[in-house]
C-alpha cells in the first residue's frame, strides 16, 4: 500500500524533521515546551544537560556505597542465557519460535551485584530491571538519593509518575523492540544506553505475531537454562524483527522482514550519564547499553500514564488495517497487541 508508505514518509518528517535525529536540548524545557512540542506531537527528545543535582551521579558509582545501603536489601534479578529475555527466541529442540521471559531470583543485593559482574563470561547474564515500580519497592532507600519525579514533566502531564524503575546491568543485556503505553523519562546514572526507535505508524514494519509464552528456567548446581513453555498455553503478540543479525543470518532476516530492512531506518541515539530522553507513549524501541569503568550502566526510569485520547484511537485503527508486505509469505495477521515490561 503506497499510502501506508507515504505515512511512515510524513510521520517521520514531521515527528524529527529532516535531520533524522532526535532533538538534543541545551536545557531542560520548560513544562509548557515540553506539552506543545513533544508530548502533544509524540515527539522524542534527548535533554542533554538535565540539570539533575543528584547525589545519585557520585554515590551510585561507588559501588560500595550501594553494597552497604542495601546490605539488608533483596532485590529482583532477571537471568537469561545470553541478556536478550523478552525477546522471540527458537527452542534448541523443535523448530518452534517462543517469546521468552527471564528466570527471576529474589537475592540479596550483593549477591546480584556480583553476579552482574560475572556474568561477562556469557554463561548467564543478570540484569537487575523488575518493572513493577521497583525504585520506591526493592531500592526505596536509595530514594533520597534522586528526585522522585521529573519537575516539569510532572507538570506537563499533570500527574505524578505511575511507576519508577531502576535497572543495573552490564553490556550483555539487550531489550528487545516493543513499545509501552507511558511517556517515559529515562535519565542515566551512569554508563551508556543506545536506542533505536520508531513511531507508532511503522507498526506494520514490527511483524508483530502471536507467540507461545515461555520463560527459562536456571539450575545453578549444573549451571544450565531450560526453556518452558507455559501451561495452559498462552501467546503474546511480539516483535518479530531482529534489527541486529549476526551476519551469516542478515541475509535471511533481510529477506523474511524486508519492510523493516528496506524501509526507512530508525532513529539511533545514545543517552549519555546525566541526560534524559524523553520516549513518547507507543513510540517502539529497542535498547542496548555500553557500561562505565566499572562495568555497570546504571538508569532511572519514570513512567507516567499517557492520555488515551483521539492519538490512540488513530494508531489502534493503524494497526487494525490489514497490510501485505511486498513478499507473498509475509501477509500480516491481525494481532491485539498487549505490552509487555520493558
Amino acid at each position: 500500500m503506497k499510502e501506508v508508505k507515504k505515512l511512515w514518509e510524513e510521520v517521520r518528517e514531521l515527528s524529527l524533521g529532516n535531520n533524522s535525529r532526535v532533538e538534543r536540548l541545551d536545557s531542560p524545557p520548560t513544562p509548557l515546551q515540553f506539552l506543545r512540542d513533544y508530548v502533544s506531537q509524540n515527539k522524542p527528545c534527548i535533554i542533554n544537560n538535565a540539570n539533575l543535582d543528584w547525589p545519585a551521579f557520585s554515590l551510585w558509582t561507588q559501588h560500595s556505597y550501594l553494597s552497604k545501603t542495601l546490605s539488608s536489601s533483596a532485590v529482583s534479578v532477571h537471568l537469561s542465557p545470553n541478556g536478550r529475555a523478552d525477546s522471540v527466541v527458537g527452542n534448541p529442540s523443535s523448530d518452534s519460535l517462543f517469546f521468552a521471559s527471564a528466570h527471576v531470583e529474589r537475592m540479596p543485593f550483593d549477591e546480584a551485584l556480583r553476579l552482574v559482574s560475572s556474568s561477562v563470561d556469557g554463561k548467564v547474564v543478570a540484569y537487575l530491571q523488575q518493572q513493577n515500580d521497583c525504585f520506591r519497592s526493592e531500592y526505596s532507600v536509595l530514594s533520597s538519593d534522586c528526585d522522585q519525579h521529573i519537575p516539569w514533566a510532572t507538570e506537563a502531564l499533570g500527574c505524578y509518575p505511575e511507576a519508577v524503575n531502576l535497572w543495573i546491568g552490564n553490556q550483555l543485556s539487550e531489550t528487545s523492540f516493543h513499545k509501552d503505553h507511558y511517556e517515559n523519562l529515562y535519565a542515566v546514572v551512569s554508563g551508556q544506553k543506545h536506542f533505536l526507535l520508531l513511531p507508532p505508524t511503522d507498526v506494520h514494519r514490527m511483524y508483530i505475531r502471536q507467540y507461545p509464552a515461555a520463560h527459562y528456567s536456571y539450575f545453578r548446581d549444573v549451571g544450565n537454562f531450560t526453556l518452558e513453555v507455559e501451561k495452559p498455553v498462552r501467546y503474546v503478540p511480539w516483535c518479530s524483527v531482529n534489527p541486529y543479525p549476526s551476519l551469516e543470518n542478515r541475509e535471511a532476516e533481510m529477506a523474511k522482514f524486508p519492510l523493516y530492512f528496506n524501509g526507512p531506518k530508525p532513529f539511533e541515539c545514545t543517552v549519555n550519564a546525566g541526560e534524559i530522553l524523553y520516549l513518547p507513549s507507543m513510540w517502539f524501541h529497542h535498547v542496548r547499553q555500553s557500561p562505565d569503568d566499572n562495568g555497570y550502566t546504571i538508569a532511572i526510569n519514570y513512567w507516567y500514564d499517557m492520555q488515551f485520547d483521539i492519538k490512540y484511537a488513530y494508531f489502534n485503527f493503524l494497526q487494525s488495517i490489514y497490510y501485505k508486505s511486498p513478499s507473498p509469505d509475509q501477509t500480516l495477521p491481525e494481532v491485539e497487541y498487549e505490552d509487555s515490561d520493558e
